[in-house]
């Protein structure tokens, strides 16, 4: 199986183990005695943790060597790994681990013949050997110094406010030519001729006075029309804006971790609260 070196497998796994960076940290014994750092990790296609690459000082014996990853117990709290047992001598057996070394399967089995124990019963086939064969190698130890993380995705939803249009309301002036009808009066003068009542009869002249200029006066009026333009309110016209409410429903796909637990023999897992495991 291809093994990857960790940056190489997720640019971002500091993100992906929430800030923590195995590279970082020091390597102890259960003693408490440093005998190197982390230089690297290797991980599996599925992007288990199979190797630390320890940068190891130990006795004056110094070199680069790939530690399975179930020897080691992690405390990023401390900043430390904690490794169990691993003598000069085992450091001196180990291969040199440089930065052009292939990791094949007979690489890796002679690292695991190192740290094998003398009454194990794995028998080693290159054809058909998998880490779950020798879980005590390659199974992260939650039991002690390790806090094993079990992500899950969330659908966050958020909401920001963007212009979709704006209303104008002004007025304008329209024209059209009214028509309004107004009854007038108009005064004439009627002068009719017509024959005496008494016509006929005598009339003696000393009785008459006869004036000259004598003149008849009235007076004659007519209505004229006054048209003028009054303005008055015909309506009003009220803006205002209204919210509404509406519900956007979405979907997607989120991933959630789930945990497994596997045991080797005749083991009882008791599960307590939500992220212990306790082996009986």
């Amino acid at each position: 199986m291809p093994l990857h070196r960790l940056e190489e497998f997720d640019p971002n796994y500091r993100e992906t183990f929430g800030g923590d960076d195995v590279k970082a940290l020091d390597v102890y014994t259960e003693g408490d005695i440093k005998i190197g750092s982390v230089a690297d990790a290797l991980v599996d296609q599925d992007g288990k943790f199979r190797y630390l690459v320890i940068d190891t000082s130990l006795d004056s014996v110094s070199k680069k060597i790939l530690l399975p990853i179930g020897l080691s117990h992690i405390n990023y709290q401390a900043r430390r790994v904690y490794v169990d047992g691993l003598s000069k001598e085992q450091i001196e057996r180990l291969p040199d681990h440089q930065e052009n070394t292939i990791v094949d399967n007979d690489y890796e089995e002679n690292i695991r013949s190192v740290f094998r124990s003398p009454t194990s019963n794995v028998k080693y086939d290159r054809e058909t050997y998998n880490y779950q064969q020798e879980p005590a190698l390659y199974d992260l130890n939650e039991q002690y110094h390790q806090t094993f993380r079990l992500y899950e995705e969330r659908l966050i939803a958020n909401k920001h406010r963007i212009k979709t249009g704006e209303v104008a309301v002004g007025k304008h002036i329209e024209t059209e030519t009214a028509r309004v009808a107004v009854p007038i009066q108009k005064e004439r003068v009627v002068i009719e001729r017509v024959s005496p009542t008494e016509a006929g009869t005598f009339v003696d002249p000393n009785d008459l006075k006869f004036q000259e200029g004598e003149v008849a006066r009235i007076e004659v009026y007519e209505e004229t029309p006054e048209i003028r333009k009054e303005a008055f309110v015909r309506e009003e016209v009220r803006v205002k804006k209204v919210v509404e409410q509406d519900t956007v429903e979405a979907q997607d796909t989120i991933r959630r971790e789930e945990l497994d637990v596997g045991t080797v023999g005749d083991l009882r897992v008791r599960e307590t609260g939500t992220t212990t495991h306790e082996a009986i």
